[in-house]
């Protein structure tokens, strides 16, 4: 009788291609996973923002100064780990204000930078970055 053996499994070239095409796909996928990350991130101090703005412009409507408003919270997000440090920027004088949004830790890479507004709603960002970029 002449059995032949018939060979199971994967050739080490074989597993060498799969590894090589992971390789490939995860050095084209983490960055942009974390630039989605940063991008959600952002968008969470951009709502922080807002809230201290409406704050400030209720703070205005019953007082007609922003004098005196003291913010609420001063990190975002304002639980768990902060990814921006918001501020009123300056004394506050009774017809304007400036808030702005520093990164901070895992963020400090974001291509926006320090994102800011003011009493008008003129938003700011890093140079050589547009308003539709980063807001």
């Amino acid at each position: 009788m002449n059995s032949k053996r018939v060979a199971k499994g994967f050739t080490l070239i074989e597993l060498m291609i799969v590894v090589a095409i992971v390789a490939i796909l995860a050095a084209i996928a983490y960055p942009s996973y974390q630039e989605h990350v940063r991008k959600t991130r952002r968008a969470q101090a951009r709502v922080d923002i807002m809230q201290t703005v409406q704050l400030l412009e209720r703070y205005y409507s019953a007082r007609n100064t922003y004098v005196g408003f003291t913010p609420t919270s001063i990190s975002s997000p304002p639980t768990g780990t902060a990814f921006y440090t918001l501020t009123v920027a300056g004394p506050l004088s009774a017809s304007a204000f400036t808030i702005s949004a520093e990164p901070q830790g895992a963020q400090a890479d974001d291509k926006c930078g320090t994102l800011t507004i003011n009493q008008a709603g003129s938003k700011g960002q890093k140079t050589g970055m547009t308003v539709a970029d980063c807001w």
